[in-house]
């Protein structure tokens, strides 16, 4: 039995985000990074966070970790739960502890999120010290253990080498097992492929994969790269603009496409609608502004499928089948204008 098909109400939740939204405030300036979003992470599954830079998919990753810078970011309400422990308003010593020991994180860039002066054995093993109080020996044996755990060959040569003296699939590899060496529940992997080849990225990729089987850990996977959420999430949530757009399991959301956006980012694939690879579409315009509040479908001035109604108060979130739900007025209307698309007819 694969993960999908189990019942959703017998998975247990290892993470709840309820009614959260964020602002980000310069002098009367106000920005609602995230607009009340709701959703839940099951043990052992892969969610994946998609959606156009400044979206709010990184933010979400950060505010979950509670890595918001302390001045001008306020968050307004909502409810983040680890389990049955509350995260927001918890104190910067209990997000210590939690970070690492219950939720490891992907940085988008290895060779950023490394430092440059220290090995990678040195900062393996100061992870490991710092929240399992390891000597320094079981810290390296436990270093050596992650990096074999990651496929790092000869992994015994490589504690002594620096950042800029691997690849960069390796130094994602590096990233990885600096995340997953206190067992955490949960992983966020921000962006993880980003900059890799296409080779190293279907690795990487298949590497979460198979330490989330292995590991029993549950996976947020953030990404823009829909190829990459078709090849190895279990349900995907787009946002646009701080907000939900739209949620299901990946199987039903490609084979039923019930927001402007989503349509958009599927017909945005190479061939999408012609079946030559070599054309590519575009979504006209950009992601708005987010200083100005909305009250209709913030994505309508850039959507194919819009009307006047669009302009209307935003309704909750419809149900379109089983774990399935949109933020479209015009879900059938949508799905009608992309069915016979080359992606959607793959699924379907």
């Amino acid at each position: 039995m694969t993960f999908m098909d189990e019942k959703a109400e017998d998975r247990q939740s290892i993470l709840t985000v309820s009614n959260l939204s964020l602002e980000f405030a310069d002098g009367d300036n106000v920005v609602r990074a995230l607009d009340d979003i709701s959703f839940e992470v099951r043990k052992g599954e892969i969610l994946s966070l998609v959606g156009e830079s400044g979206c709010g998919k990184s933010v979400t990753a950060m505010t979950i970790m509670g890595l918001l810078p302390r001045h001008g970011a306020r968050i307004s309400s909502g409810s983040i739960r680890l389990g049955e422990q509350e995260l927001l308003g918890a104190s910067e010593g209990t997000m210590r502890h939690v970070r690492g020991n219950r939720i490891g994180m992907i940085f988008q860039d290895p060779m950023t999120s490394l430092n440059p002066v220290h090995t990678i054995g040195m900062q393996i093993g100061e992870v490991v010290r710092k929240h399992r109080g390891c000597n320094r020996s079981q810290a390296r044996a436990r270093t050596l253990e992650m990096l074999d755990l990651v496929r790092i060959p000869a992994a015994h040569n490589r504690l002594g080498a620096y950042p800029h003296e691997l690849s960069g699939g390796m130094r994602q590899r590096v990233m990885i097992a600096m995340a997953l060496a206190c067992d955490p529940e949960l992983l966020i992997a921000d962006e993880p492929t980003t900059a890799l080849d296409v080779t190293v990225q279907a690795q990487v990729l298949d590497l979460i994969a198979d330490l989330r089987k292995d590991l029993a850990m549950s996976v947020i996977l953030i990404t823009h790269d829909l190829g990459v959420v078709a090849n190895a999430a279990d349900r995907m949530m787009v946002m646009y603009a701080g907000r939900i757009v739209e949620e299901a399991p990946v199987e039903k959301l490609f084979a039923r496409p019930s927001h402007g956006y989503t349509a958009g980012l599927l017909q945005s694939l190479p061939g999408a609608q012609t079946g030559h690879r070599s054309v590519l579409n575009e979504i006209p315009g950009s992601v708005p502004r987010l200083d100005k509040p909305v009250a209709g479908c913030v994505y309508a001035p850039r959507c194919s499928f819009a009307t006047g109604a669009c302009e209307a108060p935003l309704p909750p979130a419809q149900l379109i089948e089983p774990q399935h739900t949109s933020r479209c007025i015009h879900p059938e209307r949508v799905y009608e204008g992309i069915r016979n698309t080359e992606i959607v007819s793959a699924w379907a």
